[in-house]
Formats: structure tokens, sequence, C-alpha cells
């Protein structure tokens, strides 16, 4: 099957029903093989998947420069995003700083571009608030980089209702992106309705719940050291048992359609199109050309009202938070 496209959001953005989040090729969840990670790349244009997330944060920089290599002989079939202004403390994975001064915005572009090896990128987001710069400013030097060519649209990454009305103020936004499961619906009580009032579209991170919805992640134990979900709260000791009683319902499902738990938990998502009236693009992330495959096939995969009344009521359920603790703070505007 190839993926059709849908328009994101009033933007006139159109990206691939179902994208690809390429984090995990070079972040977070361990070792990987650049090797497997170009196959998924050039699988998932094969199959239509043509809408690719990343950021500069990802690796530092090294996940831009792994979609380069791809992005050099297949610019033209790819809707490209990236992400500015989350930097990584050194030395410390407990803290985080953002920037969102206008000077950065200019300079992180600049180093995105030559990473990824293009002249354009489609989508740019802010990756994370900086609360010590009014995001008027930020996205007001953001607006600039599309003055400039650099940029055909924006975006915004886990913001609130306020923020993506102050930010709209400015420039158009085609896209919020942020967390949407079925375990995670916290955006559903005042940014999702936001999206849909001002034409804005949702892009979904994080649809299978870092793997745990897929009923396929390991005991924490068997992760690697560097595995990121070791410090996820819904994954600790204390709530993992109470947790995978939702993975469980989630694979009766499943079982009962013929169908993988990854599916069920990917179609959800798309159906929530259909429940908010806007577009919602999920962007699962994978290293494995069968996983890949796998969730392409979510796409036209259609719950009925029984199983949605199952489904909907599981995020009630989930306990503790979505991230771990983790000290944002500006960088104030340094280099």
């Amino acid at each position: 099957m190839t993926l059709a496209k849908v328009a994101l959001g009033d933007s006139g953005l159109h990206v691939s029903v179902q994208g690809l989040g390429c984090m995990g090729m070079s972040h977070a969840y361990g070792a990987s093989s650049d090797a497997e990670s170009v196959a998924v790349l050039l699988r998932a244009l094969s199959l239509g998947v043509s809408f690719w997330d990343t950021a500069d944060f990802y690796g530092q920089g090294a996940n831009e420069e792994l979609l380069g290599r791809v992005l050099r002989e297949r610019r033209a079939e790819i809707t490209l995003a990236t992400k500015f202004g989350l930097v990584a403390n050194r030395g410390d994975n407990t803290a985080r700083s953002v920037r969102g001064d206008p000077e950065y915005v200019h300079a992180a572009c600049d180093r995105s571009l030559a990473r990824l090896g293009v002249d354009v990128i489609d989508l740019y987001y802010m990756h994370r608030v900086d609360v010590t710069v009014p995001i008027e400013e930020t996205v007001g030097a953001m607006a600039d980089l599309v003055r400039a060519g650099k940029v055909r649209h924006l975006g915004l990454s886990e913001v609130t209702a306020t923020e993506l009305r102050r930010a709209q103020n400015i420039h158009p936004i085609a896209a919020v992106q942020s967390e949407w499961s079925l375990w995670s619906r916290d955006v559903e009580e005042s940014v999702v309705p936001a999206c849909r009032e001002l034409g804005v579209g949702f892009v979904s991170y994080s649809p299978l719940g870092r793997g745990f919805l897929t009923g396929q992640l390991p005991s924490l134990e068997r992760l690697e050291p560097g595995d990121f979900r070791r410090a996820q709260p819904r994954l600790q000791p204390d709530v993992i048992e109470q947790n995978r009683a939702i993975v469980r319902e989630v694979e009766n499902v499943a079982t009962a359609r013929g169908v993988s738990a990854a599916q069920i938990a990917l179609a959800w998502v798309h159906g929530r199109s259909a429940v908010w009236g806007i577009s919602v693009v999920p962007i699962p992330g994978t290293r494995r050309v069968r996983y890949l495959e796998q969730n392409v096939a979510a796409a036209s995969l259609e719950l009925s009202p029984a199983e949605l009344a199952r489904l909907d009521a599981l995020a009630a359920r989930a306990r503790g938070a979505r991230h771990p603790q983790i000290e944002l703070t500006s960088a104030g505007g340094r280099e």
C-alpha cells in the first residue's frame, strides 16, 4: 500500500497521513545501526511515508546528518520537519537548556540546514518554550526564516493553548506536536480544541507509548543502559503492573481483530481526526523495516464503536507522569 496525503490544518502543507519519527535512530533508545536506519528510511518512501520528523537535539545533530544521507538523493519526495531550542546540558541527564532568543533561532536553523544538506525546511518547530523569551519574539524570528526562504511552515511542540494563540497572532502555525495516545490524552482538554478553533494540524509523537503499548517492550532490566525509558515514570516498579493491564486490554482488542496491539493503538490515534474534526498525523518511530510496515497497515484500520468504547476508557487507568522530572532552564542567550 502507499499512504495518502492529508492537509495539515489550514496551512497549505500536505503530508502523508502517517509520518516517521526518526529520533530513535540516533538518540534515546541505545545503540543503533545507521545502515538499518537508512533501510527503514528508504522503505518508508516506497510505502508513501514521506513526512519525516527529526530535531537538532537528537544525537546532538547526528539524526539530522543521518537523514541528510537520504535527503541528498530523494529531497523532492520528503516533507521534512525538524526542531530547535532544546539543548542538552553536558554531564547532567536530568537537566536541559532551552533557547528561544532570535539570534539562536537563526543560528540553529542555519546549522540544521547544513547538517541536513538542504536549502529549505518544510516544517520548523520550536521544540520547547523558553520562558525567559516572549513567544512572540521567538515566533517572530521563525517568521523571518520563512521570509528568507529557509523555512516553509512553522510548528510548535509541547505548548499550551494560550501559547498557541499568542504564536498564531504573529505568524500562521501549521502544526502543534505533542504526545497523544490512548493512554496520554491531556492535550484534549485545551490544546486540541484550540487547534480546531485556529485551523492548526496536530502531530502526535509517541503514539505507541514509547513502545510500551505494543506489548513488545522488554523488562526495564533488559533495556540497554543508555535507553531513556529506564527513567520513564510509567515504567517504574510501583506502577508498571497497573499499566501493563492497559496493554493487556489493547492486546485483547487486537487478538479479536487478528492484528497487532501496535496497530490498534495507532488506529485509535488516526481516529482522532474524525472525533475532533482536525487533521491528526501520528509519527511512530522505528528502527526495523518489519515494524514500519506493520505501522503503515494501521492507517487503513477502522475501529468499531465497541472497540473504541473499550479503548477510550484506558487513559483514566494510566499511572505515572508522561515524562520524568527534567529541569528546563534558559541558556540565557549564550552560544
